[in-house]
């Protein structure tokens, strides 16, 4: 069977998308495919469709989010479909109402589908057997960020073309990182080869079983020798709010030891390109001469992602429609 975007929608039959780990190296393609599609459809004149007209997806965060609730909110609304946005500190989530039972309520209002970013590691995958809408995981706790994983696919395969043998550097707070979990999975599914790069105490724990599920992931401590030869350098941002601790001597030391400042990109491959998720702790994790250089590609991470947020709400609409 084929959709009204021309692909084989039987490749994907999704409800939910709870984690980029349960895709197949097939849907990932269909995504890519879906998103050049709404790339395309969003640089023409007429950049809104009618495709979700009628639905109603709703965002609720329990984080702060700009960039991933905004371009959740811009794709819904270029697809045609109604955007509620709701505020947890003005729900009765702050009066103690369970994640279930506000779930229940969305969508015995309307919802068709609800885009959440939870603190808690695994709260989508408790819920998503509860609800008839679709969910999408908009982050969760240190565990998943799924469609930042995939907008920084398609960011990687815009610049550097196929991923097989490419060296990408993940560089920074790994331990904390669900975009770094999220990423390891995609990119090792394509073909990459992954290097990660942080202090010790900044590492997951279990990277020794880890390398049994992913044989072309290396670690390496020294970011000099770990940026030798790199395609693509993804920078992370210290998650402080999530540190328990100390992990670090001070921010000074990491600076030192794990800034990616002009004279480390140099030791990368020429044409390398700079990417980091956001928000960017400035001169911190990344110097701002890098961050403004044109081998960064920030800023075109961030105009992806509606373009992937778009995909996956299409396809997730064409599935339930089935």
């Amino acid at each position: 069977m084929t959709n009204l975007l021309g692909n084989d929608s039987s490749v994907w039959c999704r409800r939910h998308l709870l984690d980029v780990q349960d895709l197949s190296t097939a849907e990932i393609e269909l995504v890519m495919q879906t998103a050049d599609v709404m790339s395309k459809q969003i640089n023409s004149p007429m950049k809104k469709s009618d495709a979700l007209r009628g639905k109603t997806v709703i965002t609720l965060f329990y984080e702060a989010s700009t960039r991933t609730r905004g371009s959740f909110e811009m794709a819904a609304k270029n697809l045609g479909a109604d955007v509620i946005n709701m505020t947890v500190q003005s729900s009765s989530i702050s009066k103690g109402e369970s994640l279930i039972n506000t779930l229940h309520t969305l969508v015995q209002i309307g919802a068709d589908m609800i885009v959440m970013r939870h603190p808690l590691s695994g709260a989508h995958y408790c819920a998503a057997p509860y609800m008839q809408a679709s969910l999408i995981n908009a982050g969760d706790g240190w565990h998943a960020h799924p469609t930042q994983a995939l907008l920084d696919l398609y960011t990687v395969r815009q610049h550097a073309g196929d991923l097989q043998g490419r060296k990408i550097v993940i560089v920074g707070d790994i331990k904390h990182s669900r975009v770094a979990h999220s990423n390891i999975w995609c990119l090792s599914k394509m073909g990459a080869k992954i290097v990660l790069c942080a202090p010790p105490t900044l590492l997951p724990a279990g990277l020794a079983d880890m390398r049994n599920c992913f044989p072309h992931v290396e670690v390496e401590n020294r970011i000099d020798k770990a940026l030798v030869g790199a395609d693509v350098i993804m920078v992370l941002r210290l998650q402080k709010e999530r540190m328990r601790g100390d992990l670090l001597p001070g921010t000074a030391d990491f600076i030192c030891g794990y800034q990616l400042n002009a004279t480390r990109l140099a030791l990368a491959n020429p044409q390398a390109i700079v990417m980091h998720p956001g928000p960017v702790n400035e001169d911190i994790e990344l110097s701002a001469s890098v961050l403004r250089s044109p081998r960064s590609v920030v800023g075109k991470q961030v105009s992806n992602g509606v373009a992937v947020r778009m995909a996956i709400l299409q396809l997730l609409n064409a599935s339930k429609n089935q």
